[in-house]
């Protein structure tokens, strides 16, 4: 039996959402994969000192498997709020990207972070972001939403894995930047004995989302932190790998 043999397969969440049939995505699990401890094993970023075989058969296997249309575009993300249009523009560091053609997959990578996925509800175009709490406070759930080019009212978003509220602890200095460009989030903090702050990433971007008008909200309410069978944590092991959150258009049928 061959080692691929013996790997489990390639699992994923599939984003329950009323989105149109046009839009896909998903959101992968950390196994299935052939990286090695402490990445093991689907391991999809190429920036955490992993083998780079590895990373490049994990992508391979994970297109083969979700029969993706085209290599998603993995972007150089920094924590910003730059969104880069996968339709005309040359590749640069960024934390969202937006399409609206068939077939160009836009991809988030996270260990904790929080992925968030934009759709039209018209179908024809979508976006995600890379949400962690600085790009939260910077705003780039704000500029994703812009750079869909659509009224916020007929935006779903979807909310994937991500640290839930009972692990996440911050200081009062991120607290603060939080809620600097929000203040209506301030129940998504709760004080505990250290003198510190528990924080509800998921609870943040419902907020920032809601302030901009999108209703339709989904997801949420899993913990990367809390289930090592299923996700990478950064917060929670350190050197560690990185799942994908994905979205695409399905390309037109050809007549």
């Amino acid at each position: 039996m061959t080692a691929a043999a013996e790997r489990p397969a390639i699992r994923w969440l599939t984003p329950d959402w009323p989105v149109p049939a046009t839009v896909r995505a998903l959101s992968t699990l950390r196994v299935g994969g052939m990286s090695q401890p402490p990445y093991a094993s689907l391991n999809l970023g190429d920036h955490v000192e992993d083998a780079a075989g590895a990373v490049a058969g994990n992508r391979r296997a994970l297109r083969e498997a979700a029969g993706l249309p085209d290599e998603p575009v993995w972007l150089a993300q920094v924590h910003g709020i730059r969104v880069m249009d996968l339709d005309d523009a040359e590749p640069v560091p960024a934390d969202a990207a937006v399409t609206r053609r068939g077939g160009r997959v836009c991809a988030i990578l996270t260990a904790d972070c929080l992925p968030v996925l934009l759709a039209a509800k018209s179908g024809d175009r979508v976006a995600a972001a890379h949400a962690g709490w600085r790009g939260l406070a910077a705003g780039v759930l704000e500029a994703a939403v812009n750079a869909l080019g659509v009224s916020p009212g007929g935006v779903l978003a979807w909310l994937g894995p991500a640290i839930g509220p009972r692990h996440f602890e911050v200081g009062a200095e991120v607290r603060a930047a939080l809620l600097e460009g929000d203040p209506a989030a301030e129940a998504a903090f709760e004080a505990n004995a250290r003198g510190r702050f528990m924080a509800d990433l998921y609870g943040l971007a419902r907020s920032r989302l809601r302030r901009l008008g999108v209703a339709g909200i989904y997801g949420g309410g899993e913990c990367t932190y809390a289930d090592p069978g299923k996700y990478f944590s950064h917060r929670r092991d350190g050197k560690t790998g990185r799942q994908a959150t994905l979205i695409w258009l399905e390309s037109p049928a050809p007549r």
